[in-house]
């Protein structure tokens, strides 16, 4: 792991955070190109109202909006946890270099849990993925939330 890595991935768990603060799954999404950020993004399905609020794609939309482009070429994005199917796809579309996350998400992980979309071999475009930066912080955020909700 380098400090790099440790660095963004610890900005992905505040936004989780910020998540879990209002009800939300606390997952975060930080998207980094020449180190510095371009997107950031926490999930807000719930108070949205938008199935696809995810920290990914929020992410993602900030980060084309910042670029002025749909194509995010040498961009990373560090996820708290594994991108489900939908944001591993948008992943993907908008050429995204590296995905960095912190721990699976074993029931809708896309990146090599239950499939591994950036692997697929008929895809033009191929994500670097890497996992298990700063693991236990990120599963016990999460394990933490749902404990208190049952």
């Amino acid at each position: 792991m380098s400090d790099k890595d440790h660095y963004w991935m610890q900005r992905a768990l505040a936004l989780a955070r910020n998540a879990e603060i209002e009800g939300e799954v606390p997952v975060g999404a930080v998207i980094v190109l020449d180190n510095q950020v371009i997107g950031e993004g926490w999930n807000q399905p719930i108070a949205s109202q938008d199935a696809t609020a995810h920290a990914e794609i929020i992410a993602l939309r900030q980060a084309c909006q910042t670029m002025k482009n749909y194509r995010l070429p040498g961009a990373d994005i560090y996820i708290t946890l594994e991108p489900c199917i939908m944001c591993a796809g948008a992943l993907i579309h908008a050429r995204i270099a590296r995905c960095i996350y912190a721990t699976a998400e074993p029931k809708t992980g896309a990146a090599g849990s239950c499939i591994d979309a950036f692997a697929l071999p008929n895809l033009n475009h191929r994500v670097e993925c890497k996992t298990d930066i700063l693991r236990e912080e990120s599963s016990q955020l999460i394990k933490q939330f749902f404990k208190a909700r049952r």
